[in-house]
């Protein structure tokens, strides 16, 4: 489901819905300079270079993505991976790194890998963006307080330099940022200034007085990168070779990962506001036509944005129209104003990220988190987000979705049954049958859940452990939904321990799928002929035949 397609057929790019998609799509460009510049900063690259990607991304995702209303660009969440890049690779070494993401990207869409990536849990997802929170708002710091650069390589080291820090702030810069920060608090609550972003609404009004007073000291765009080129960037090259592609897969798997859990979460919330549908994999294809492309115009990783889509989607934008008209504002802005945003002081786009670090940090869904969900999830919650901070984001979800999986597992396993069954349960089914009681010697064991691997102990311990041997054991599958090579195994070798106790064993009611690997795993032929039977009457009529032989 191609968006711009499925919009085409929807009607939505009709004449009756241009002028909402129109106003919307120029909110959104709007929205996204300020957001876009302060990204691109904070990821160690040029301003512009945010824009290009809010261009270039936000295009290509309105056009061959999976949901007509995402707005894409760079994004807070790729901070922390993308600084981190930069630092060790170099720009070169982002935008190739970016590219072989869109390639992974386009694998996991063709390969409709899409709902796979849903599965990741919830104290993994709050955990790590918690965590990527908190190390932009550090990182923020340097350029809000206006404190001399700090080296430090892991994350409590920078945080003891910068704490160091503090007593010499630049109080111009200081006072500055603090302003900007109020605007962005405070405007949203004014009625009269609630339509205007507040992030344009903070960058506008503290370069306006930068401009004004000129203070001393306060870095601004221009001091710090000379200014934004204007016009639109030229295509480029990254440079590539098979040493760069080898060393550059962690950091490109990282990001391909992080941009598909992001841009599908971003889907999700826009299905939700507007009552739409979108496509998982056809939304991973567009992103990595997205991250691949974007590089060549000097961008680098873009992924769905929650708060730009959720904008959009309430300043009524209904269709990729307003994410084709967001991209051509930013156009017209580069083109046009790119030599005003020279006085933009990087305090202001600082204070912006704060807003950002906390609105991703979700400090209220964290906390209620930590006080209602089982232990369990509490701790994965704790660790993913401790490992984020203090280690690294590939390996805080890759430990936090293991220890998911792991206690997914364990409570599977739990509530995986195999018990006995007496008469009294059995009186029903057994008067169907003609029988008033169990025959002699026959004993009735039921499994209920999945007998895989986690379980198969279970399994094992309680038919190994028979009080009394009987002659025939049934065992009854009806409630098995499906059994993996553990739990197969695990299976034969009980009934060959219970052969060798001279007991008969019968299986009985597997379901089609759990038959069929019974057969291939050739587990009916170790029973023996006729110890199998589709029905439970039929079994116990078989066993009681063999009392009687």
């Amino acid at each position: 489901m191609i968006a711009i397609r499925e919009a085409w057929r929807a009607g939505l790019l009709g004449r009756a819905h241009w002028w909402r998609n129109l106003l919307a799509g120029v909110i959104v460009g709007v929205v996204a300079l300020p957001l876009a510049m302060a990204f691109a900063i904070a990821s160690g690259v040029k301003p512009e270079q945010g824009i290009y990607t809010a261009i270039v991304g936000g295009l290509l995702v309105s056009l061959f993505g999976g949901s007509r209303l995402q707005i894409a660009g760079p994004t807070g969440a790729f901070i922390v991976i993308l600084a981190g890049v930069t630092a060790q690779y170099g720009v070169d070494g982002l935008q190739l790194a970016t590219m072989m993401a869109g390639v992974i990207l386009l694998l996991l869409g063709v390969t409709r890998l899409g709902a796979v990536i849903k599965f990741i849990p919830d104290p993994v997802i709050v955990g790590f963006t918690a965590g990527i929170g908190v190390i932009i708002w550090v990182s923020q710091w340097q350029d809000f307080f206006g404190l001399p650069a700090v080296k430090a390589g892991h994350f409590h080291e920078k945080l003891w330099q910068l704490l160091k820090a503090l007593p010499h702030l630049h109080l111009a810069t200081t006072l500055l940022a603090l302003a900007s920060l109020a605007v962005l608090i405070v405007a949203p609550r004014l009625v009269w200034l609630r339509r205007v972003p507040g992030p344009l609404l903070a960058m506008v009004a503290i370069t306006l007085i930068q401009s004004l007073f000129q203070f001393e000291g306060v870095a601004t765009i221009g001091s710090a990168f000379g200014g934004i080129p204007q016009g639109l960037p030229a295509l480029g090259f990254p440079e590539v070779s098979l040493p760069r592609v080898l060393e550059l897969i962690g950091p490109a798997f990282a990001i391909a990962m992080l941009g598909a859990i992001e841009s599908l979460l971003s889907a999700v919330v826009a299905d939700g506001m507007a009552g739409t549908k979108h496509d998982s994999n056809q939304e991973l294809i567009g992103q990595g036509i997205a991250n691949l492309v974007t590089p060549l115009f000097g961008g680098f990783a873009a992924t769905g944005a929650i708060a730009r889509t959720a904008t959009n989607i309430r300043n009524g934008g209904s269709g990729p129209l307003a994410g084709i008209v967001h991209a051509l504002t930013l156009v017209l802005i580069l083109l046009f104003f790119a030599p005003l945003a020279a006085n933009i002081p990087l305090c202001a786009l600082a204070a912006i990220l704060f807003v950002v670090a906390y609105n991703m940090s979700e400090l209220q869904h964290f906390t209620r988190m930590l006080r209602r969900a089982p232990r369990a999830d509490v701790a994965i919650l704790l660790i993913t987000f401790g490992l984020t901070v203090f280690s690294d984001l590939v390996i805080a979800v890759n430990i936090g979705v293991i220890l998911a999986m792991l206690q997914f597992m364990r409570r599977m396993a739990a509530s995986v049954e195999v018990q006995q069954l007496v008469e009294q349960e059995l009186l029903g089914e057994l008067r169907l049958g003609g029988h008033s009681q169990l025959p002699p010697g026959v004993l009735v064991y039921t499994i209920e859940g999945p007998l895989f691997f986690a379980a198969a102990e279970t399994f094992e311990r309680v038919l190994g452990q028979t009080q009394s041997d009987p002659q025939v054991l049934v065992i009854r599958l009806k409630r098995v939904p499906f059994m993996d090579i553990t739990g197969l195994q695990t299976l034969e070798e009980v009934i060959q321990q219970l052969h060798k106790r001279n007991i008969v064993v019968k299986l009985c009611e597997a379901n089609d799928k759990v038959l069929g690997k019974l057969r291939r795993a050739g587990i009916l032929q170790a029973l023996g002929q006729g110890h199998y039977h589709g029905e439970f009457q039929a079994a116990l009529r078989a066993a009681d035949e063999l009392q009687g032989d």
